[in-house]
């Protein structure tokens, strides 16, 4: 069938059956799709108060940047921290973990392009690798890899610099230099070059983006003084110390305790097995991404435990669903889309999966959950990393069938997830492909 006048006859007549259409044409001009389907009704069932909440620090803000995995993450981390040393409000250097994790994500391509040289460049896996060698965003275990590996600094240590904050003009510059040095590497074995030649190309290579990172983010330290007062007005000097023994006393998780647990309800991945997903990583020589996929049940139950027992809680979700951003509520109903346009998709949770209209695509702190009488959840507090300007200060409400609909990853000790799913650990790692949607980086600005 073919768009013709007689189609497009009968289309407009359709549509100017309805008056109601005239109506709602008028507002949607005026003030777009979302603001004419807002919906206040379900505005009033988000109150911003919670039965259960954990310590927070304040409110941070990643600004132009796509570290909000990096910024759930330390505010995670920065709740122990805050306890240890006494503290109203703590927060660690995004900029350190950024200098970090750019460098290792360029050593991990250089890797992967000289592991699959003999791939063919057409091909869907090199295109894959190809695509966005050095995107700024993560999942929790690649940023565990970051923790273990080279510590935290506080934020004083090494402060926001114009590229942290604004990470776009960097990283297309290092991402066109990688290119060309997958072009080098590629060209190199094709003109007989050992793999030990491949090498020494990339440890150049390599020397030139730890160049450009230090001229954008900064030098990294390697021992630091820092010197603060607590909230009894102490005045405190922690001196010369590595960022790796700051974050082992300072915040002192057993980071192979943390496990991730997934909600993926396809048909293609059964429910307590472990997962990963090939060619997605940060560190080379760190563990491989591990996710136990769980039903939504078992996800929210562990992150409630955890709550209650005061620690925050990674997650990661598709923030842009359903979700009022200037208000700070993420509701299934925060719109009424079936009045102004007609509808929402009418996806489940598995068919947005299989048809690329939903992933993870932005990581959070849930410090709250509101639980009725019976210890259901009615809505949970998201702790946020855009500043005070949207929200309730920086605070969002997520419903909890949102959550259900949309929430796909947390992090927690191992303590608060069910024996029977944890066991899953324990047996054969089903691997997934690269492109397959639970590699979906967080990187949401």
């Amino acid at each position: 069938m073919t768009i013709d006048k007689v189609l497009l006859e009968k289309l407009a007549k359709q549509y100017q059956a309805d008056p109601v259409n005239t109506a709602l044409a008028g507002a949607v001009a005026k003030v777009g799709i979302n603001d004419a389907a807002l919906n206040n009704e379900t505005i009033k069932k988000h109150s911003f108060v919670f039965s259960d909440e954990t310590e927070r620090g304040k409110i941070t803000n990643q600004k132009s940047s796509g570290r909000c995995w990096m910024f759930a993450a330390l505010n995670t981390a920065r709740v122990d921290t805050m306890a240890k040393l006494n503290l109203e409000t703590f927060e660690f250097s995004q900029n350190y973990t950024l200098f970090w994790d750019k460098l290792e994500k360029a050593n991990y391509f250089l890797d992967s392009i000289i592991e699959t040289v003999d791939e063919s460049l057409s091909g869907r896996l090199v295109q894959h690798l190809l695509m966005a060698p050095l995107q700024d965003g993560g999942q929790w275990d690649m940023f565990a890899g970051i923790l273990k590996k080279y510590g935290a600094v506080p934020k004083a240590v090494m402060p926001e610099t114009f590229h942290s904050s604004n990470t776009n003009v960097l990283v297309s510059l290092l991402t066109g230099k990688l290119r060309e040095f997958a072009k080098t590497l590629r060209d190199a074995h094709q003109a007989g070059q050992s793999k030990a030649d491949l090498e020494a190309l990339k440890e150049d290579m390599l020397a030139y983006v730890y160049n450009v990172l230090v001229k954008a983010l900064g030098q990294v330290p390697e021992t630091f003084t820092y010197e603060f007062r607590d909230k009894d007005k102490n005045f405190h000097r922690i001196e010369n110390i590595t960022p790796q023994d700051f974050f082992k006393e300072y915040v002192a998780w057993d980071l192979d305790d943390r496990i991730s647990l997934i909600n993926a309800p396809t048909s293609d991945k059964p429910f307590g097995k472990a997962y990963t997903v090939k060619f997605l990583g940060t560190i080379k020589e760190a563990k491989e991404i591990r996710y136990i996929n769980v039903p939504m049940e078992e996800l929210k139950g562990a992150a409630i435990k955890a709550i209650q027992a005061g620690h925050p809680v990674w997650f990661g979700c598709d923030v842009g669903k359903l979700s009022e951003r200037q208000k700070g509520i993420m509701d299934l109903d925060i719109y009424n889309y079936d009045q102004v346009i007609g509808g929402y998709d009418h996806l489940d949770k598995a068919g947005r999966l299989d048809y690329g209209q939903s992933l993870l695509t932005h990581a959070m702190v849930l410090v709250g959950v509101d639980l009725d009488a019976d210890g259901n959840a009615i809505n949970w507090k998201v702790e946020n990393s855009w500043g005070e300007k949207v929200g309730d200060k920086g605070i969002f409400s997520m419903s909890d069938a949102w959550m259900d609909e949309f929430t796909y990853q947390i992090a927690v000790p191992s303590e608060f997830v069910s024996p029977d799913y944890l066991k899953a650990l324990n047996g054969d790692v089903i691997e997934l492909e690269p492109w397959d949607p639970m590699g979906a980086l967080a990187m949401v600005k």
